[in-house]
Formats: structure tokens, sequence, C-alpha cells
């Protein structure tokens, strides 16, 4: 029940962040989807426009592909959770500035330490950059960070643009695969 009271004072308190002007342009603030206590916790971007009228994560076309994916690692609804690295869509869904995603960046933390996931998986370069940007990842490569097992793959988005990055994207998943089963 301690874990849920703190979960819920993290995201009440995401839900009235203005520390910075992201907050000034959203619909929804986009905390989390899926389980308290996950195996593997999925770390995005920024929300979309999709996700910024409904306030859930992945919801929209890479969405669907992120659902395929967790299908593909045959992971049950109670072993995976999705946030991203800033909780408010910027415009125009741009790219999350620097300073943007240092802001939220306290707030991933905590629902890190929170959800104490086994595995994390960075979906792309943006999800890298805000929770490690110190560490360069290659590409469906593991590397234990602050204690934690961590891969990157590609975000589903970039499989949308660039399908032939799928083959490559399960090829990852396979190899890493003994890391969630």
């Amino acid at each position: 029940m301690m874990l849920n009271n703190e979960l819920s004072a993290i995201e009440d308190a995401i839900r009235d962040c203005q520390r910075c002007e992201l907050h000034e342009t959203v619909t929804n603030k986009v905390i989390r989807k899926g389980s308290d206590d996950p195996k593997v916790l999925f770390i995005g971007e920024a929300p979309g426009k999709n996700e910024d009228e409904t306030g859930v994560p992945f919801c929209g076309r890479a969405g669907t592909i992120l659902d395929e994916i967790i299908g593909y690692m045959d992971l049950p609804d109670e072993d995976w959770a999705v946030v991203n690295t800033v909780k408010c869509r910027p415009p125009k869904n741009r790219n999350p500035h620097k300073m943007e995603l240092q802001s939220c960046k306290p707030f991933l933390i905590k629902q890190i330490e929170l959800l104490d996931p086994d595995l994390i998986i960075l979906l792309g370069n943006t999800a890298q950059k805000a929770f490690c940007p110190d560490h360069p990842l290659e590409w469906g490569a593991t590397e234990m960070i602050e204690d934690r097992c961590i891969l990157k793959i590609y975000h589903p988005a970039a499989l949308i643009y660039t399908r032939s990055r799928r083959v490559d994207q399960y090829r990852f998943l396979d190899e890493q695969r003994h890391l969630w089963q």
C-alpha cells in the first residue's frame, strides 16, 4: 500500500508541475501505463498528439508498434510499464529540449525507483540522453548503469518510418530475451 501511495504522490506532483514552459500548452500530462510492479520498464521520448489528448503514453501509431513489441517479448500485462522522459507534449511534436529533459528527470528517476524494474528498455536516442547522457549505448546492447540493466532499442516511431529496422529490432530482442524470461 505504501508503494501505491508513493506512486500516487509522484503522479500528483507531475500533474502539478510547472518547472518548464511545456505545461502551458498541454491538454493532459502523460504519466504512465502498465503495472505498478513491472519486470520491464520502457522509457519513451515524449508524448505526441494522441497521448496529449488522452493522457495515456503510447496510444497512437507508435503505441501499436510498442504493443507488438511487448507481444513479441511474451510479456504479460503485470510484467511491464511505460513512461516518457518528459510528461508534457512538446509543441509540434518536436524533440524535448535539454532543459525540459532536465526538468522532468527527477520525476523519471523517482518513477524508476518506485517501480523498481529488473530491466529498463530505452526506446531510442532521446530516452538514452535523458536517462544516461554520459553512457553511449549501442542499439540492441545491454549495460549496467547505476545497478540497473539497460537495453536500448529503436523507438517504435522509427519502425513506422523505417520498416527495415524491424528485423534488427526483433534480432535485438531475441539476443537479449534471457533478461526478462
